[in-house]
């Protein structure tokens, strides 16, 4: 397991890289999406071992002639399913398929499919740290295997994979630990790379901050609202894309072997 001075320093490597991309003349870099993400999360605790993880997203993004709007074109519909293996209080992990249906970047041009589908096989591990006073911090390493294609027409599917990073906090605001009725802040940074044989001169996919508050509503329903800011490599490796995404997400927890009122052991904020 990696210790958390390690965290911390790259998490302060990364954070100067995106400024030092970000402030410098050199590379190009352009404010290319906003969007508004909506989240549906599912965990349900079959067994002591085993359990179901879901996740479920509808995402838009601005209009075509507007970066600034938002909303004006769907952008993606994201399903995801996964096996959930616990193997103890500190350490579990997901593998299953994922299915992406992107909608075209100029809804009804003749030059792109009104939609493609992506087909994804995922595994992830997910580490938790012991508690530090009201904080709990999570390492969330995920790994996805891509076949996907572009939504011009006439595109051939194209096989990359992904590997993500994320650490991410929970910490309670009006109460001493997460439970009913518990407003709670969750920062969170995440780094994405890829590899496969069309990537060439970008190996850096994605870094993304993503910061907001959730509210736990009872035992088994937590919401979630958030913005994340992202900063992407293009293709030519010296141009570069940044996104401000507003998400708001349902989080479900349920638990076949629960007794009494505890909350589910879910992580409220991933």
């Amino acid at each position: 397991m990696l210790k958390l001075p390690i965290i911390t320093s790259l998490a302060i490597v990364l954070l100067a890289f995106c400024t030092q991309v970000t402030a410098q003349e050199g590379p190009e870099v352009n404010l290319e999406e906003t969007g508004i993400w909506n989240g549906l999360y599912l965990k349900v605790r079959l067994s002591e071992r085993f359990g179901y993880y879901g996740e479920h997203h509808y995402r838009s993004r601005n209009a075509i002639d507007d970066v600034n709007s938002f909303i004006g074109r769907p952008r993606q519909v994201y399903n995801r399913a996964g096996l959930n293996v616990y193997i103890n209080d500190y350490f579990e992990f997901v593998v299953g398929p994922t299915m992406v249906v992107n909608f075209s970047p100029d809804p009804g041009s003749d030059l792109y499919e009104s939609y493609t589908l992506e087909h994804r096989i995922w595994h992830q591990w997910l580490f938790r740290m012991p508690t530090m006073g009201r904080v709990k911090m999570y390492h969330q390493f995920r790994f996805e295997h891509r076949w996907k294609k572009d939504n011009d027409v006439g595109a051939e599917y194209d096989y990359t994979n992904r590997y993500r990073y994320k650490m991410f906090m929970y910490i309670p605001i009006n109460k001493r630990k997460i439970e009913k009725n518990t407003l709670y802040f969750s920062p969170s940074m995440e780094i994405f790379m890829h590899s496969g044989g069309s990537i060439g001169f970008n190996p850096f996919e994605d870094f993304r901050t993503y910061n907001g508050f959730g509210y736990v509503v009872n035992n088994n329903i937590t919401l979630f609202a958030g913005h994340m800011w992202t900063l992407g490599q293009k293709s030519s490796g010296y141009q570069y894309k940044t996104s401000h995404i507003f998400r708001f997400n349902v989080f479900i927890g349920l638990d076949t072997r629960k007794k009494g009122n505890s909350i589910p052991k879910i992580n409220l904020g991933y």
